[in-house]
């Protein structure tokens, strides 16, 4: 009602992996998609439909970046209105939530719409404290009241206590040092997001989830190809072991610790996928690793464990609430040959990545960057102190890698 884009027939199109959509702009904003009359309520949701129609992996589109007003990306318009009615948002909240959708530009047009030299300018880390993001997070109750929150799968949401939705956690965590340890380690050493796997042992009797080994996954987030094969060399290594999947983690390099819209959905259904095996109900911990937010306390990542209470049965389409899961913390003996072994090929996959951090740089006035991971990776630290000539072998090999 803004006057910025006016109701029409045709007037909005998606296009994506070579197909073209088309919606009628309807008086009350609501999209018609031609083809079927089919309505829909926000750009999110037409978009999130018809992509799926093509692949049905997608879990959603950011409707704004995808959806186009008479050829030009909705998120323009939304762009305008921002500077329009609050001129002191950041702008670069409302390119923030895109990275997912590039892929689907590159390929339904056939040009990349982010130069490889433009997008590691914007991976690079910000030093001396600047940040370059201000970070939309918001209650889990907003997400029900506030619509538009639920348009950008990168908003991000607070974390409830089980107290406070009146619930008991339902199962107890204990962590292993060694698992922090790799995963912190992997978190430090690139801008981009990383991801991998827990594994561990979940007793029935006492209710106890043992996480004893994280799962790197030595591949690109964007890249499907080589995901599959390193899934299928990480559950062979479980299953080698005797340990089950117990969960999973990943990376948010420069943003507060907590889960996006997309990480709940993913726990919810890692959540669902784990639960659906024979013995009953099995827990699936989330954790998201924060290294480089200059919000943080000290040098120490921020490691959130979390888990997501479904919705209620009467509005499945809600999301579930993300919860923070009380852990204890269980400090080892050694670092193990298996945990140094997964250190130096996860040194040997990024050294020659452009997103791979610059350790001889500053983190901060008083602390490079190495300073910064040893610092992190010390609050993790095993019992016998002999670990530390081994660290330093890693650390070097990082610093020449440069």
């Amino acid at each position: 009602g803004d006057g910025l884009v006016e109701p029409g027939d045709g007037v909005l199109t998606i296009h994506y992996l070579g197909k073209k959509f088309v919606g009628d702009l309807l008086n009350d904003g609501k999209i018609r998609w031609v083809e079927t009359g089919q309505i829909f309520n926000s750009p999110s949701a037409w978009a999130t439909h018809c992509k799926r129609l093509v692949n049905p992996a997608k879990k959603s589109g950011c409707g704004w970046a995808s959806v186009r007003y008479r050829g030009q990306k909705l998120v323009q318009y939304k762009t305008s209105w921002l500077h329009k009615y609050q001129p002191s948002a950041d702008m670069s909240l409302v390119s923030e939530g895109e990275d997912d959708e590039l892929g689907d530009e590159e390929e339904e047009e056939g040009k990349t719409a982010v130069t490889t030299d433009d997008r590691n300018k914007k991976n690079k880390p910000e030093l001396h404290g600047k940040t370059h993001y201000r970070y939309i997070h918001v209650f889990h109750c907003l997400l029900i009241a506030v619509p538009s929150y639920r348009e950008d799968p990168h908003t991000l949401v607070e974390l409830s206590a089980f107290s406070a939705i009146n619930r008991f956690q339902p199962f107890n965590v204990a962590v292993s040092s060694n698992v922090l340890l790799l995963m912190d380690f992997h978190c430090h050493l690139t801008t981009s997001e990383v991801v991998g796997y827990l594994g561990g042992r979940w007793d029935t009797n006492t209710q106890l989830l043992t996480v004893l080994r994280a799962f790197p996954c030595r591949t690109r987030l964007a890249d499907r190809d080589s995901a599959s094969a390193v899934e299928e060399e990480i559950c062979q290594n479980l299953f080698m072991r005797g340990l089950s999947l117990v969960g999973w983690y990943h990376s948010h390099p420069r943003g507060p610790a907590l889960p996006s819209l997309q990480d709940i959905d993913s726990q919810m259904d890692h959540q669902l996928r784990l639960q659906g095996s024979s013995n009953g109900f099995q827990p699936c911990l989330g954790i998201i690793c924060g290294p480089y937010y200059h919000g943080n306390q000290g040098v120490a990542s921020t490691i959130t464990p979390f888990w997501v209470v479904p919705p209620p049965e009467q509005r499945p389409n809600d999301y579930g609430i993300p919860v923070a899961v009380e852990v204890t913390y269980v400090q080892d003996n050694f670092l193990t040959s298996d945990v140094l072994n997964e250190m130096m090929l996860l040194v040997d996959f990024y050294k020659a990545a452009p997103d791979l951090v610059q350790f001889h740089q500053f983190w901060c006035p008083d602390t490079t960057m190495m300073d910064k991971i040893k610092g992190s990776l010390s609050g993790h630290a095993p019992k016998d102190q002999a670990y530390c000539q081994i660290l330093e072998h890693v650390y070097n090999q990082l610093l020449n890698t440069h």
